[in-house]
């Protein structure tokens, strides 16, 4: 309805965006003055009311009209100055800042009591400017601004679903690549260790030869000369050496990527938090190396908990690639940033300790409240097993740090600072749902911008 007068609208429009009325009456006026303007500007939803230019108030036409209505009102009002009229009134104003959401400003105009609900509301863009809106244009634009938020949610939680089906497609990949990979791995790992034990069996038997043969033959001293004989025997077995290494390494890596895509379902498995750490660290290896940001572990003893495992290192995975990300463009900025630097800490804690801040109490510190949903969250009869302690996981940079000013966001589904194709906004909002859903866990941030950020993942001991 009427969308066509607010379609230059948006989610942060303010009541200056709206169509304001500043026709202006001096106090001191007669009333039959104020009947003309009213007379005169038929749609017009009040004037302002100046004393020496300066703001005093607003008479509503609807109040006018009621006024002059009542028995004598013509005789009493219309003669005499506007200041009568007005005292008599008596209305309540509500005045707004010129910066007030639209929203907001409709909320606060429709809490006033009911003889005030529909009168005009004031508009102050400066301590001399002072405007009239009409409340029911107020409301229309308010419920005009209310569809596009819900047309955008729709859009969100569509792009989100496709996003989602895009993970869990890529998962079922990876899942699918390294089954296919473990196979031909542990044939080249099994085959390598048969083929140093055949390349020792073959150097026994040349070294019997030798010794029951004094005098070398010409044509195998020859042979041995051209193929470099004694460079080989100890290449030969560097080589496999290296081999096995490798072989033991992709082995390792195609392990980690089967736990980071498995697809699982309710029932939670006993998992060692400092192994999903170290596959996670492994996945990433080539990305920090490049990088050349340090790793810095500091792993305590901890106890098997009960929990997704896959879920845990996608967490893992997306605040130890965003500490990447930062401190990849902080070096790129500053020609004499510090060097790259990511700790993890991990720790078991009992009940008696503090878990609702991990450092000293600030007003940037944030826990997740536990009003942002996500839907799928998964649910299990383990939630309801009573905690005696809690796993926690700090995950520390010393990159730029996050301004205050968008800390809060940081963690709605599809907020980014990152370039278009770099970020979709979802890594923190999915990690939440995984820590605080779905594991009934606590995720806290500090960030202080110029020192650098920690997360702390608390992971109930169940």
């Amino acid at each position: 309805m009427f969308s066509y007068l607010n379609n230059h609208l948006d989610l942060g429009s303010t009541v200056k965006d709206l169509q304001l009325h500043s026709i202006r009456v001096e106090i001191d006026t007669s009333g039959i003055s104020l009947a003309k303007v009213f007379e005169e500007n038929p749609l017009l939803p009040g004037i302002i009311l100046t004393k020496s230019g300066k703001f005093i108030g607003m008479i509503s036409q609807q109040q006018f009209l009621k006024t002059l209505s009542r028995q004598y009102g013509r005789e009493i009002f219309l003669n005499r100055s506007v200041k009568v009229l007005y005292d008599f009134i008596k209305s309540e104003l509500l005045i707004f800042s010129g910066d007030t959401p639209i929203v907001d400003a409709a909320d606060k105009a429709v809490k006033r009591p009911q003889e005030f609900i529909y009168e005009p509301v004031i508009v102050e863009n400066s301590p001399e400017d002072y405007q009239v809106l009409e409340t029911q244009k107020l409301l229309i634009a308010q419920s005009y601004i209310h569809q596009l938020a819900k047309d955008l949610l729709q859009k969100q939680t569509q792009a989100q679903l496709i996003q989602t089906e895009k993970l869990v497609m890529l998962g079922q990949m990876v899942a699918g690549l390294a089954h296919e990979l473990r196979n031909p791995i542990n044939c080249v790992a099994g085959n390598s260790k048969f083929m140093s034990g055949y390349y020792q069996d073959f150097l026994k038997l040349i070294n019997t030869y030798e010794k029951n043969i004094p005098e070398p033959i010409k044509e195998v001293e020859d042979l041995k000369e051209d193929i470099d004989f004694e460079f080989v025997k100890h290449d030969y077995l560097e080589m496999m050496n290296s081999i096995e290494i490798s072989a033991d390494r992709m082995m390792q890596l195609v392990s980690s990527l089967r736990n980071f895509s498995h697809m699982e379902g309710t029932k939670r498995k006993e998992t060692n938090i400092n192994e999903c750490l170290d596959g996670t660290l492994l996945i990433l290896k080539n990305r920090w190396k490049v990088s050349g940001v340090e790793i810095i572990k500091n792993y305590g003893d901890l106890p098997l908990i009960l929990c997704h495992s896959g879920q845990i290192s996608q967490v893992f995975m997306n605040l130890i690639t965003n500490a990447l990300d930062a401190l990849e463009e902080y070096q790129e900025k500053e020609t004499d940033s510090r060097p790259g630097k990511i700790w993890i800490h991990t720790k078991a804690k009992d009940l008696s300790e503090n878990t609702d801040q991990n450092v000293d109490k600030s007003a940037h510190d944030i826990e997740l409240n536990s009003n942002y949903q996500m839907k799928g969250n998964v649910t299990s009869t383990e939630d309801s097993k009573e905690i005696y302690g809690w796993l926690s996981i700090r995950i520390v940079d010393n990159g730029p740090g996050i301004a205050y000013k968008i800390q809060k966001q940081i963690f709605d589904r599809f907020f980014t600072t990152k370039a278009i194709g770099k970020g979709t906004g979802l890594g923190l909002a999915i990690s939440y749902q995984i820590v605080v859903d779905n594991h009934q866990g606590k995720l806290h941030i500090n960030s202080t911008p110029g020192v650098g950020t920690e997360f702390e993942i608390l992971l109930p001991i169940k």
